[in-house]
């Protein structure tokens, strides 16, 4: 079968998430209320599984519209998370992108994977799903001191 491979080995599965965050008077974070398990109706960062014909960034967008209806804008490639145990359907690596919304990227609405979803003020969030609350907090760490460092390996 042409383009088919096999190996002896076992593949991560790859996804991508985005932190999208909304600069009012207090900086807000935007996440979805998961429909389906695992981690069924909690909160986390919009993202999902790539394609095989998709750049991590190509993910992102796409997932970040069919999740949220948002167009993406400039996305900042944040930082990679490889914790073995950080989904619970198999050995999973995500890289997280930043993206700063604005009014031109339309407004949230729900959809796919998504049962709901909101704005939540960066110091007040619900419980996560994964390993989101980690992500979240680095990405407040980095706002805070300006870290451009890497926050990998978690």
């Amino acid at each position: 079968m042409p383009g088919a491979y096999t190996y002896d080995y076992p593949r991560p599965a790859v996804t991508a998430d985005v932190a999208v965050l909304r600069l009012d008077k207090e900086p807000e974070i935007l996440l979805i209320q998961r429909k389906f398990p695992p981690f069924q109706e909690k909160w986390a960062l919009p993202g999902g599984f790539m394609e095989m014909e998709e750049t991590l960034e190509e993910t992102a967008r796409r997932e970040l519209m069919e999740e949220t209806s948002i167009r993406a804008g400039e996305l900042i490639r944040f930082d990679t998370y490889d914790n073995p145990g950080r989904d619970p359907r198999g050995r999973t690596i995500t890289q997280t992108f930043v993206m700063i919304w604005k009014e031109e990227m339309g407004h949230a609405k729900a959809g796919s994977d998504a049962a709901s979803l909101q704005w939540f003020v960066l110091n007040d969030l619900p419980s996560l799903a994964f390993d989101h609350q980690q992500i979240v907090n680095d990405v407040l760490r980095m706002i805070r001191e300006g870290d451009q460092g890497s926050h990998a390996s978690r």
